[in-house]
């Protein structure tokens, strides 16, 4: 039996270069051509092919490893061993296998070319291009001729279900991504603990970006009655202006569109069992920015509570985050979540849903505007409204629905003074 070494061939100034993909396995029968390794440099990433025909005997080579010119990739065993022990096979087994192969090409299966190894051929810029996705182009199925996988396959295969799933997996599997550098080598640093409360919250927020398919619907609220019915509010033994917050009064109108729009109040266990929960109770979560960072205690039974009582609920539930009092229990089982930059500043943004929720309405800084009513140009306070949804669960036309009737319980219809 003879045997063939493949080596490193020139590969001009590359040299004690990483090899980043071995794209054969031992026990392969390769033809002239066909890709060995892929190398990379700075500069740009060069594929390998054999020089010959024959079955991989012994791999030397793995992924990791710094090759030169010279350097052995593999051993072969010749090709005419190879076909020697082909045409020692018995002639039954050919005449077993022939019908299979007039099979109509219209039937057959899709599946990847490479019978042997399952590894796909495509070129070096393909295979970055895949990399840079955090794509195994091996998963890919090629559509050029034997199964070459072009761009447009990685494309198809990024938008799959199939793609996700393995997205997923990868994500779990690489946690941490190992730095080529420290931070101290550029400048002088400062190492401080990430708080606690940031550290617990961290896996909710990644579960929920990378699960829900998120839209944020951006609108703003005509609130000019409103804020000036909440300012002319006066305690009535003390005749004293009343400190309620506009965020009370956004809860009682949430609470309102909730109950006319259920899918807002609902959850998600498991996608693949077709089925929602609808819930009937309404417990409006607060994002609360506290020195530990964000938590989002809920404000339970909203739909049956007044403006009074809510303002005040607000404050203690604010403070026993705050002072990290809270029961942890009171931080889970919400309808809905309620975050607002108000009294910090911004406008628009996108807020990130709270698992196992489905919508989160992100509320900015209220400001007076001129705005077109009534056939002429009038000044009036105007609030920013981001809503974000699950797009599995609720489409455009229903979030646009929805926030139309929240700003109508904002606005001139006082639907809130009812609640007083």
């Amino acid at each position: 039996m003879s045997e063939i070494e493949v080596k490193v061939p020139n590969i001009g100034e590359f040299k004690n270069v990483e090899v980043i993909e071995v794209l054969v396995s031992e026990g392969q029968t390769l033809k002239k051509n066909d890709p060995l390794i892929t190398i990379e440099s700075d500069k740009s990433s060069v594929e390998i092919p054999s020089n010959f025909d024959g079955k991989i005997k012994t791999l030397k080579i793995k992924i990791g490893d710094k090759v030169s010119e010279g350097d052995l990739i593999l051993i072969l065993e010749s090709i005419n061993d190879t076909l020697e022990k082909v045409e020692k096979k018995p002639a039954i087994e050919k005449e077993i296998k022939k019908p299979l192969e007039t099979k109509p090409e219209s039937l057959k299966i899709p599946t990847k070319q490479n019978k042997v190894s399952n590894i796909s051929s495509a070129s070096p810029k393909v295979r970055k291009f895949a990399r840079e996705l955090g794509v195994d182009i091996n998963q890919v199925v090629g559509s050029e001729r034997k199964g070459r996988v072009i761009e447009s396959d990685v494309k198809l295969f990024v938008a799959s279900s199939k793609a996700n799933n393995f997205a997923n997996k990868e994500i779990k599997s690489n946690e941490k991504i190992k730095q080529e550098f420290t931070h101290s080598e550029f400048g002088e640093v400062e190492i401080k603990e990430i708080p606690r409360i940031k550290k617990l919250s961290s896996k909710y927020l990644i579960n929920s970006w990378t699960n829900i398919p998120h839209v944020t619907n951006h609108d703003e609220a005509d609130i000019t009655e409103l804020e000036d019915f909440r300012t002319s509010l006066t305690d009535i033994y003390t005749g004293e202006k009343k400190k309620i917050t506009p965020l009370a009064f956004i809860v009682k109108a949430l609470t309102a569109s909730l109950k006319k729009f259920p899918n807002f109040n609902s959850s998600i266990d498991d996608i693949d069992d077709g089925k929602m929960t609808i819930k009937k109770y309404y417990h409006i979560g607060i994002a609360v920015d506290t020195p530990h960072g964000l938590m989002v205690p809920k404000l339970r039974n909203a739909d049956n509570k007044n403006i009074n009582i809510i303002s005040t609920e607000l404050k203690n539930l604010s403070a026993q985050c705050r002072n990290l009092k809270i029961d942890k229990k009171e931080l889970f089982g919400g309808s809905m979540t309620i975050t607002s930059l108000g009294g910090i500043g911004g406008s628009f943004f996108t807020p990130i849903i709270n698992f196992p929720e489905v919508a989160i309405l992100g509320i900015g800084r209220s400001e007076k505007k001129q705005v077109f009513l009534d056939g002429k140009f009038v000044t009036r306070t105007m609030l920013p409204l981001s809503l974000s949804y699950d797009h599995r669960i609720i489409d455009g036309a229903e979030a646009a629905r929805f926030n139309n009737e929240l700003k109508e319980n904002l606005g001139k219809n006082f639907a809130y003074k009812l609640a007083i």
